[in-house]
C-alpha cells in the first residue's frame, strides 16, 4: 500500500484527502517510480473543481510531473527521472510511460527536478515547435512569474530571443527582469499594449504566449507585428472573446495553440527527445532551471492548492514525498 492524495469530491483546497491504496503496477512501456517530488499546477487546481478530468485510463489522483527513482518495470530500474504524467502524482509511487520519462539533471536536487516536466514539456513544444520562436525574434510572455512563464522567459533568453512579460505586481515584474526579461509590466497598473508599443518603438512583438484568453486576445493581437504569431496554451479569463478579424489579414498573423495532457505517449516521448536534446545541457549547465517557491509534505496538498491559488507564488510548488 502507499499514501496518496485524492479529490473527495469536486470542491475547495478541502476536498483533497490523504488516504491509502495499492502501489500501481506498470504495464507495457510503463516503470514504477518511487516518487520523491511532484509539482503543483493549475491544472490540478482544474481537475480538483471538476473542470478538467482525466483522460481515458489516467488515474484520478492529481498530479501531472514527478521526480524519483524507478523501482520496476525496466532494466532502468535505480535510475534517477523526471517524468510528465497524465495523472497519479501525487502519491508514493506513481507509474509513468518510460518514453515519458527524462533523466534527472545532476546539477539539481532530484525533488526539484519534478518542478521541470509539466512547464518545460508546454513551453517547448508550443513556443518553439508551434511558434517557431529562434534568435533574434521578439517575445511577449503573460503570466511571467507562473511556472509557464518562469520556464518561457529562461528558455527564450537562453537561445536568443529578445522577451518583454506582463505580471500581477511590481516585485514580481522586478523577478521578470532578474530571470531575462529586457522588460516587465505590472499588468494591473497600466495598458501592456502600450507598454509593448512604447519598448518595441511602436513595431511590436514576433510572438505572444498567452494563459489567459478571453478579453486578452484582441489585445494580444495588437502587440504583433508582421507575420505574428499568438500562442494560446490557457484560458484563465474565459474561452470567449470577440475580435475584428482584420488585422490577422493585414499583418498575416497566426493564432494557434494546443493542451498537452490528452495528447497520446508517442507525440509526448517525441517532446521529450527534444528537450533532451535541446534543453537538457542548458539544466546540466545551470543556464536554465525550474524556479521552486516552495515545498510542502504530501499532507498538507491543500495548503499548496491555496497557495497557488493565491496568486502570490512566484515559479513552482512541490510536494515532497
Amino acid at each position: 500500500m502507499m499514501r496518496v492524495v485524492e479529490i473527495g469530491s469536486p470542491g475547495g483546497p478541502d476536498v483533497l484527502r490523504l488516504v491509502e491504496r495499492p502501489v500501481p503496477a506498470p504495464g507495457a512501456g510503463e516503470v514504477l517510480i518511487r516518487v520523491a517530488a511532484a509539482g503543483v499546477n493549475r491544472p490540478d487546481i482544474m481537475q480538483r473543481l471538476g473542470k478538467y478530468p482525466p483522460p481515458p485510463g489516467a488515474s484520478d489522483i492529481p498530479g501531472l510531473e514527478i521526480s524519483g527513482e524507478i523501482v520496476g518495470g525496466h532494466d532502468w530500474a535505480g535510475r534517477r527521472v523526471c517524468a510528465l504524467v497524465s495523472g497519479g502524482g501525487y502519491a508514493e509511487y506513481c507509474v509513468a510511460p518510460l518514453e515519458q520519462c527524462l533523466p534527472a539533471p545532476a546539477a539539481l536536487p532530484l525533488t526539484h527536478a519534478a518542478a521541470i516536466p509539466e512547464t518545460f514539456f508546454t513551453v517547448w513544444t508550443n513556443l518553439f515547435e508551434r511558434a517557431g520562436l529562434k534568435r533574434g525574434d521578439r517575445l511577449l510572455v503573460h503570466g511571467g512569474t507562473s511556472g509557464i512563464g518562469t520556464t518561457a522567459i529562461q528558455l527564450a533568453c537562453a537561445r536568443g530571443a529578445w522577451v518583454l512579460a506582463t505580471a500581477g505586481s511590481d516585485e514580481k515584474a522586478a523577478a521578470c527582469r532578474r530571470l531575462g526579461a529586457a522588460d516587465a509590466f505590472n499588468y494591473r497598473t497600466g495598458d501592456f499594449v502600450a507598454a509593448v508599443k512604447v519598448a518595441t518603438d511602436g513595431e511590436g512583438v514576433d510572438v505572444v504566449l498567452d494563459i489567459v484568453g478571453g478579453d486578452y486576445l484582441p489585445r494580444n493581437l495588437e502587440c504583433l507585428r508582421m507575420h505574428g504569431r499568438l500562442v494560446q496554451i490557457g484560458l484563465i479569463a474565459g474561452s470567449k472573446s470577440l475580435v475584428d478579424l482584420r488585422p490577422v489579414l493585414q499583418r498575416r498573423l497566426t493564432i494557434t495553440g494546443s493542451t498537452l495532457r490528452p495528447r497520446g505517449v508517442a507525440e509526448k516521448g517525441s517532446i521529450a527527445r527534444a528537450l533532451e536534446r535541446e534543453v537538457w545541457p542548458l539544466l546540466e549547465s545551470g543556464a536554465v532551471k525550474p524556479i521552486v517557491d516552495a515545498e510542502y509534505p504530501l499532507a498538507r496538498a491543500a495548503e499548496a492548492h491555496r497557495d497557488l491559488e493565491s496568486g502570490r507564488v512566484i515559479g513552482k510548488l512541490l510536494l515532497i514525498i
